[in-house]
């Protein structure tokens, strides 16, 4: 799965480390959302979805989806 998550993280001038402590994840599962590695169960991406300010179809896309 595609995700915008480093790019709105950027955006709003987080930390991996700060995004990881409002989700109560670790910095790691951070970074493999980031990188595409770990696709992220249902109720954190609506957590991610609500401290970026972005819908879900907005923050991911299937991998052969352009976004």
């Amino acid at each position: 799965m595609k995700n915008r998550v480093r790019e709105w993280r950027e955006e709003l001038r987080l930390t991996q480390q700060e995004l990881a402590f409002q989700l109560g994840v670790s910095r790691q599962t951070v970074i493999s959302i980031e990188r595409g590695k770990y696709d992220p169960s249902l109720g954190l991406a609506f957590r991610l979805s609500d401290v970026l300010g972005q819908s879900i179809e907005d923050l991911f896309a299937p991998s052969g989806e352009a976004h």
